[in-house]
């Protein structure tokens, strides 16, 4: 079997990703050259399940739930690196050890750092 990757092997690839693209723009196209252009001002008003709107939607809130929500994630996303290592514990063995050693030292220096700095107190 033929070990060498020649770039004819890429043009499926090549097309399927062209058409793709070429879709995307036809339909961006074509729902703006065909959609309906009517603005009217009850159709510019803000609509939430039926219920009359009540105050204002742009009143400025504490940054501490998009910083809780951004950390979580962070950790959250950590922990998905954890999972492969589980799986190949075996094969990987004292050399994958000392990774994940090192891996959870820098996680477990960020959290600290967090932590110092006070970003998950709620005042």
């Amino acid at each position: 079997m033929n070990s060498t990757n020649l770039p004819s092997d890429f043009l499926p690839i090549l097309l399927q990703f062209f058409v793709a693209l070429g879709f995307v723009i036809f339909v961006m196209f074509a729902t703006h050259m065909l959609g309906p252009k009517r603005k009217a001002k009850a159709k510019l008003e803000t609509f939430e399940c039926g219920i009359e709107s009540q105050g204002n939607a742009r009143i400025p809130f504490s940054i501490k739930y998009f910083l809780v929500a951004i950390l979580f994630v962070l950790f959250d996303v950590e922990v998905i690196f954890m999972y492969p290592w589980a799986v190949n514990f075996k094969e990987l063995g004292v050399t994958g050890i000392w990774e994940m050693l090192i891996f959870m030292g820098l996680l477990l220096t960020g959290f600290y750092y967090i932590i110092k700095k006070g970003a998950l107190k709620w005042e």
